[in-house]
């Protein structure tokens, strides 16, 4: 007679199998209209999400958001309408391999490549001789330390940056904090297709639930949004490879927090002191000591790592005072 175990594991096989090739959840009507009210544009043979709004009508402004790990544009519906309010051109798209975009495997994901992309979507709308506004969270933090750094060198075709705003981003290595599952992840050991092929809803919603404020953390309907994005395209099997940024940073800090340092352009940093990932007063310290021009907004004690989501008026004032200030 065989043993127990081995009988309990060939009924699981099947039932395991058919998990692994569960489709992604549909998506809600509110995400399921921002997908349809955008737009693809293909580069280098991969499509790439993106919002663009028109907003004030006469106005010269624009202003491209930059999203964070691991979700997408969507971050920004809470004050995409108070944008519109203030600027002619509001523009967003998902990286590649995030949100509705492509989600090529395998592949080398690269903040480098991902900056390209920002370049690329403007050139495809013709904006690239306009001066842009970059507004970011997170991830999105270092595309904006690259295409800064591009800008800086005063490259032909790269996009000029009239102003940055940052938010709660990992800007420097040695003060970042990166989840247990992250730092499992970002190693690209023999675990990583496991563990990614393994995610779930319940896997992911309890780990990023603590990078939001005790008050302020999504509904299961948010999180069921945000899991969505990430499904979609199998995302979730590439993970791993997105993660290879918190390796690229520490390798490239020189060059990315060197174009902080000497920035020229007006710059601001939106902050939720509550993060985990970028703790206080660690980060901040720190911030303040490399980018002595830089001004910030440190919004209520109680807004941790998504400050745009957790307390949008909030953050929406913040940049608004920001952008009218110069």
């Amino acid at each position: 007679m065989r043993e127990w175990w081995v009988q309990v594991g060939l009924l699981a096989m099947p039932l395991l199998a058919a998990y692994l090739h569960i489709p992604p959840p549909q998506l809600s009507p509110a995400l399921h209209s921002w997908k349809s009210s955008g737009k693809f544009f293909t580069y280098k043979g991969l499509r790439i999400f993106y919002q663009d709004s028109v907003g004030v009508v006469g106005s010269p402004e624009i202003v491209v958001l930059l999203h964070g790990f691991p979700t997408s544009s969507y971050d920004w519906y809470k004050i995409w309408e108070g944008l519109t309010l203030r600027f002619h051109r509001v523009i967003a798209l998902d990286f590649l391999g995030f949100g509705f975009s492509d989600k090529p495997r395998p592949h080398h994901y690269s903040i480098f490549e991902q900056a390209s992309i920002v370049e690329a979507l403007l050139r495809h709308l013709g904006l690239q001789n306009r001066r842009i506004n970059l507004l970011s969270h997170d991830y999105g933090d270092i595309v904006a330390q690259e295409l800064l750094y591009r800008y800086k060198q005063n490259r032909s075709g790269r996009l000029t940056i009239k102003s940055l705003c940052l938010s709660n981003g990992g800007i420097f290595p040695e003060t970042h904090r990166p989840l247990l599952l992250q730092k499992l992840l970002k190693d690209g050991g023999v675990l990583s297709p496991i563990l990614t092929r393994l995610m779930n809803f319940f896997v992911f919603s309890r780990g990023l639930t603590p990078v939001f404020g005790p008050y302020t953390r999504p509904s299961e309907s948010e999180l069921w949004d945000m899991w969505a994005g990430i499904r979609n395209n199998d995302g979730n099997l590439v993970i791993d490879s997105l993660l290879q940024y918190i390796n690229q940073r520490k390798k490239f800090r020189r060059r990315w927090v060197g174009a902080l340092a000497s920035v020229t352009i007006p710059i601001h940093f939106i902050y939720g002191p509550l993060d985990p990932v970028n703790p206080y007063p660690e980060f901040l310290e720190l911030y303040r000591k490399t980018l002595p021009r830089s001004t910030v907004s440190i919004l209520d004690d109680h807004i941790s790592h998504y400050p745009q989501l957790e307390d949008p008026m909030g953050f929406l004032n913040a940049y608004m005072g920001f952008i009218n200030s110069f």
